[in-house]
């Protein structure tokens, strides 16, 4: 018996989530990528990485957390990269309501002094004094992570590659031997889910020798929270801005600035850093900031993954295979559009 075929289309971290449960279901599966690679013309080339569930619960609904801890279960097996060092969470003491709000808001974490910070992350050593740990929490390399789950669906002789496909609008169909086309376009999708929307998120690569992090770090502060997330090579992405915007072509100075100074803040060493990449992106959102899928005929979206795409992509792909495959639709994130 011949196995179901899908189509797919685009290469980033929800097109390829997506491409290895409908493969592990034994579907035949063809790629579309608009681009040659895993290169930053993806918005999952410029994530954070962070694999932080309940961190994310401080302003994220509660099933971003639900859905975020499968994504941390599907890292654990399918990403070499991840470090399971948890997550600290700091603040300046002037900033200390800003710790106490994020501590009331999360769950899953403990508080943390200034010994136990010290012992963590020796390089921050006598500059704060209290903190939250959310052990269970994890982080990853996302370049390295799709680069690798990409080759392992090569492996497969279940998968078909098409790179460099730019696929107009009657030809985002499925092919006459598939069932379903998944359209995994993020932003490029407001051509057809006319609801989504942009949010600009702007991020940082320094270089420093000087600085040693254990783990993703966030500094809370009441303008511009960041979190600093430790790369190989002596390397830190700092981020992110969300601004309401859908132009990717430039970082706007104030924000490098803010990212700069926040930066220096955890750490006065970070001010002689290299600068390596100053990285900008527009992530694909609905209104409540909550991902959807929706079914067109024999089409099916998967979008609005907002700011956590590597948190929830693995999710959203089980539940589209569910859908198209066993025809079980979960209420949370299948769209009442769904006919």
């Amino acid at each position: 018996m011949n196995s179901v075929r899908i189509d797919i289309i685009g290469a980033g971290v929800a097109g390829l989530c997506t491409a290895k449960h409908f493969i592990d279901r034994g579907c035949h599966v063809s790629l579309y990528a608009q681009s040659m690679g895993i290169d930053e013309s993806c918005c999952s080339w410029w994530a954070g990485g962070m694999l932080a569930p309940w961190c994310e619960s401080e302003s994220a609904e509660p099933l971003i957390t639900r859905l975020g801890q499968e994504g941390l279960t599907f890292w654990s097996t399918h990403s070499p990269e991840l470090r399971a060092n948890g997550s600290l969470v700091v603040a300046q003491t002037r900033d200390r309501i800003e710790l106490e709000q994020f501590a009331k808001r999360t769950t899953h974490h403990e508080s943390v002094s200034a010994t136990d910070i010290d012992r963590m992350e020796p390089d921050l050593a006598g500059r704060f004094t209290h903190g939250l740990y959310f052990d269970q929490e994890s982080h990853l390399d996302p370049r390295e992570a799709l680069q690798s789950l990409l080759s392992s669906l090569q492996d497969s002789t279940l998968f078909d590659l098409h790179q460099g496909q730019h696929l107009d609008a009657h030809q985002r169909q499925p092919t006459p031997k598939a069932q379903w086309l998944i359209d995994c376009r993020g932003l490029a999708a407001s051509d057809e889910l006319t609801d989504l929307r942009g949010v600009k998120g702007e991020m940082l690569i320094l270089e420093s020798k000087d600085v040693t992090l254990n783990r993703p770090v966030r500094l809370l502060h009441p303008r511009y929270p960041i979190y600093i997330v430790p790369r190989k090579s002596h390397q830190f992405m700092v981020g992110a801005t969300m601004i309401e915007s859908d132009d990717k072509r430039y970082a706007s100075a104030r924000s490098v600035m803010e990212l700069l100074s926040s930066a220096y803040a955890l750490h006065p060493a970070f001010a002689e850093a290299a600068l390596v990449e100053v990285g900008t992106d527009v992530r694909p959102a609905f209104m409540d900031n909550l991902p959807r899928i929706r079914r067109r005929g024999r089409t099916v979206y998967v979008n609005g993954l907002y700011r956590h795409g590597f948190l929830c992509a693995p999710a959203l792909a089980s539940r589209c295979v569910a859908l198209t495959l066993d025809g079980i639709v979960d209420n949370e994130v299948v769209d009442e559009n769904t006919d």
